[in-house]
């Protein structure tokens, strides 16, 4: 596990876009995964920029994405496909024909076996990005009594339904989500983990300092052999 510490969001969205962008320059059908949330926005602005600029170009990459709300259309303006198609994808070159999402709408098990045959036969995840939440969760594995494996149906827990809620002004928000699990997170060759803000802070202690344990599933990330760590001095004040 490598911490690198920048001042703010905005230096770790410059430092991991470039990583981003050097690696697909060097690997243009590479596979990548991608995660939602604000923590990883400044990453994406700036491959978007570098592609207007002419610096990359997406059109040969194959992505999947780690986890998706049930019972909401995918083309919902909540949807976590919606959000990589306004944050990412629509200011690419990418070949949408290359984006794999899970479907929250499908059967759980099925769903699981295709995704994990999806990754599979294009020869597993070059580099995963991951944020983490205040209780160190990654994707929507929450903290537990074991580590999950492949993709799953999980209940939301209150705390996120109440942090989400505020986005769902038409719809109720989903109780239900579909996300990749541990294991499969584990399985990417390499691992880039974004976390900014004071209120990371203990999260982040936690996953770097603590004990491996389910009960702070980014703990897990000690045992990965590739894991690169970016934080922001907020987040990174109890280390």
């Amino acid at each position: 596990m490598e911490i690198k510490v920048y001042k703010n969001a905005e230096e770790i969205g410059k430092a991991a876009g470039q990583l981003y962008v050097d690696y697909i320059n060097a690997n243009p059908s590479c596979v990548l995964g991608f995660a939602t949330g604000a923590s990883p926005v400044p990453t994406y602005d700036y491959i978007a920029e570098s592609y207007k600029q002419g610096k990359v170009s997406l059109k040969g990459v194959s992505t999947f994405n780690l986890d998706e709300y049930c019972d909401i259309p995918r083309e919902h303006k909540n949807s976590y496909y919606t959000f990589m198609c306004e944050n990412l994808f629509s200011r690419t070159d990418i070949d949408m024909a290359n984006v794999d999402f899970l479907d929250g709408n499908a059967d759980p098990d099925e769903e699981s076996a295709r995704y994990a045959a999806a990754i599979k036969a294009k020869g597993g995840i070059d580099i995963q990005l991951l944020g983490i939440g205040r209780n160190g969760h990654i994707a929507f594995n929450e903290p537990g009594d074991e580590f999950t494996d492949e993709a799953w149906k999980v209940t939301l827990t209150q705390s996120t339904i109440d942090a989400n809620s505020i986005y769902f002004d038409d719809i109720p928000m989903p109780r239900y989500a579909l996300t990749m699990g541990i294991g499969s997170i584990m399985r990417s060759k390499k691992i880039i983990m974004i976390a900014t803000g004071e209120s990371k802070a203990q999260a982040v202690k936690d996953m770097i300092k603590g004990p491996v344990t389910p009960a702070c599933p980014a703990s897990i990330l000690q045992q990965h052999g590739d894991a690169l760590i970016f934080l922001d001095e907020a987040a990174a004040k109890l280390l």
